[in-house]
């Protein structure tokens, strides 16, 4: 069954060019009959917040990239506002369709050839004025030299406490981002656990850690001399200033957000090889090799 949008949000990236994606999408609205509303790079919202532009739209558009998709997402979610991922670039974990096949998205989009996937975030508690949502991750680290101390508590049991630049805690969907570049594990999307990594501990023995989503996850966070930042999805949040220790309590949202997928989009499994994410060893890359070598022989060598 077909969708009608009588307003589209738009998102876009901060630097990148995107004007000949926003030049489609605003042929393709008006001839849909739909209005654009910007909620970022420009444009006006009539002073609206984001968040209460979302509010009001049908469908937001996300220009950019991975990044932008999560920014869209934080406007979107509190009125439940599907998001559609463009990329501007190399198609990521969160967008639908390159940019330059923009037009034929929207029009699976409106013919109803394409799901809405729940996301889920974390909900994180402690010094901040309100609790934060985080899609991808909460990052604890040093703001500057020296060392801050972190404390992980799972059900009010010690697990392990050490000394390091932070801590990264990430739903699934983050599992492939910061936390895997710093030693994490890679959490399939429909898991439902928390995945808690160290970040550059000094000494000890503190692996990252899995807890099942309704865990409650407790993080003391000793901000050292020089004080930390807290990161929510890559941006700056607030900060623990020295010498006082801050409690961050973190639990799962199970449908936080909504993303748009287009039918018989790649796998999971699939996305992550495109992206070089992972990569077979070279050994068995030099074995493919000699086996298509053999299997060619007018190849060059």
């Amino acid at each position: 069954m077909g969708e009608v949008f009588d307003r589209i949000g738009l998102v876009v990236h901060p630097t990148r060019s995107v004007t000949r994606a926003v030049a489609t999408l605003e042929q393709w609205a008006a001839a849909a009959g739909a209005e654009i509303v910007r909620l970022s790079g420009g444009g006006s919202t009539d002073g609206a917040s984001p968040t209460t532009a979302a509010a009001g739209c049908d469908l937001v558009v996300a220009l950019g990239g991975d990044g932008t998709t999560l920014a869209a997402l934080h406007a979107a979610a509190p009125a439940g506002t599907p998001v559609m991922g463009i990329a501007c670039g190399s198609l990521g974990a969160l967008t639908a369709v390159a940019a330059e096949r923009l037009a034929d998205g929207l029009e699976r989009v409106a013919a109803g050839d394409a799901s809405r996937r729940e996301l889920p975030a974390l909900r994180v508690t402690g010094p901040m004025a309100e609790p934060l949502q985080a899609f991808n991750d909460l990052v604890l680290v040093r703001r500057g030299a020296g060392q801050v101390i972190v404390h992980v508590e799972v059900d009010g049991e010690r697990v392990v406490r050490f000394a390091g630049d932070g801590v990264v805690i990430a739903t699934p969907l983050g599992s492939s981002g910061y936390t895997l570049a710093v030693g994490g594990p890679i959490l399939h999307p429909d898991a439902q656990q928390i995945v808690t990594t160290p970040l550059a501990p000094h000494g000890g023995s503190c692996p990252p850690v899995v807890t099942p989503a309704g865990s409650d996850l407790r993080i003391t966070l000793e901000p050292g001399y020089r004080g930390a930042r807290v990161e929510i999805d890559g941006q700056p949040r607030g900060t623990v200033e020295p010498p006082t220790p801050e409690v961050f309590t973190v639990g799962r949202v199970p449908a936080a957000g909504r993303l748009i997928v287009l039918e018989g989009a790649e796998s999971f499994w699939a996305g992550l090889r495109r992206r070089r994410i992972i990569i077979d060893s070279p050994r068995i890359l030099a074995r493919d090799e000699r086996e298509e070598a053999a299997a060619d022989p007018t190849a060059a060598p």
